[in-house]
């Protein structure tokens, strides 16, 4: 695993329609934390500038930039609209509670659930932090918690204008639809995972590293079981490359072709939030999804 992303690590439309468009990331529905009450970035106004900070509870960095965020509020709340995002993957409610109690977090916390956010801002891993100016436009976007974003948030304080980051990541609805046209006909099984969730997640959550690793390990087998079915693997794009998904399938040598989902667009699109999870899909329909992976011919009677 590359260095840079063992650091960074600690993630569509209704195609009844022809045309499909990424909603406004201004509009997409978050909700509070605790109260899960709706919320939307339209509903800050426009009179202040905000910074988002993507974050996830298990995600080591996020934790150690935790008091900077708690300070950068304190310093400049009143000035700046800030909104901590939780990324919903693999998450547990207490362990947020326990982040925002542990470091006495005093901004208000909202949950990603289903990924819309993240994948509306090009989300690549986190911690993620993202600034907008007054009208919503995308400012500045950075994994670092550092002087360089204490000079941007200071400057947006004092009401100076910045020119907006040019956008060279978004998918257009054509793009969209290419890489979700595999999934939409006939019957697909496909295994959601991540190329760290084994190992990364050993520390701060056993339980899920150890249902990964063992999920992985036995998806051979599993697919052995049922040869005459059209298997799959996706990973989560998030804090993975090519090398990851390379070194993830030596190691399990696997059996199941494994594509990296670019740009999180299965996972937003078959709500995806929990790995790993084995989802029957039937002409772009999830019809069954399956999360425990301890008796396979149980599985294999779910699916037949």
């Amino acid at each position: 695993m590359p260095q840079l992303i063992r650091f960074l690590l600690p993630l569509v439309a209704c195609l009844v329609f022809s045309v499909w468009a990424q909603p406004d990331y201004r509009t997409v529905q978050l909700q509070q934390f605790n109260t899960l009450q709706p919320f939307t970035l339209a509903s800050l106004g426009q009179n202040k500038p905000t910074y988002l900070k993507f974050w996830a509870s298990w995600c080591k960095p996020c934790m150690e930039q935790m008091p900077h965020f708690e300070k950068l509020y304190q310093d400049y709340g009143d000035k700046v609209n800030f909104v901590a995002v939780n990324i919903n993957i693999n998450e547990k409610r207490q362990e947020i509670s326990k982040v925002q109690q542990g470091f006495q977090l005093t901004m208000p916390i909202y949950l990603d659930q289903q990924g819309q956010l993240a994948l509306a801002l090009g989300l690549a891993g986190t911690p993620y932090s993202v600034l907008l100016n007054a009208k919503g436009e995308k400012l500045y976007s950075t994994h670092e918690s550092d002087s360089v974003l204490d000079g941007f948030i200071s400057r947006l304080a004092q009401g100076q204008q910045l020119p907006t980051e040019t956008a060279g990541s978004d998918l257009s609805a054509a793009e969209q639809q290419q890489l979700l046209a595999k999934v939409q006909s006939g019957e697909q099984l496909l295994f959601f995972t991540a190329t760290w969730c084994d190992w990364y997640l050993a520390e701060s959550r056993p339980e899920m590293a150890k249902q990964c690793k063992d999920a992985q390990a036995g998806l051979n087998q599993l697919a052995a079981l049922l040869p005459e079915k059209n298997w799959g693997g996706v990973v989560n794009h998030l804090w993975t490359d090519d090398k990851a998904l390379a070194e993830f399938n030596t190691l399990y040598q696997m059996k199941v072709p494994f594509q990296i989902d670019n740009y999180g667009l299965l996972f937003q699109h078959f709500n995806v939030r929990t790995i790993p999870v084995l989802l029957k899909i039937k002409e772009g329909k999830k019809v069954a999804e399956i999360s425990d992976f301890s008796n396979p011919q149980q599985i294999v009677k779910q699916l037949q």
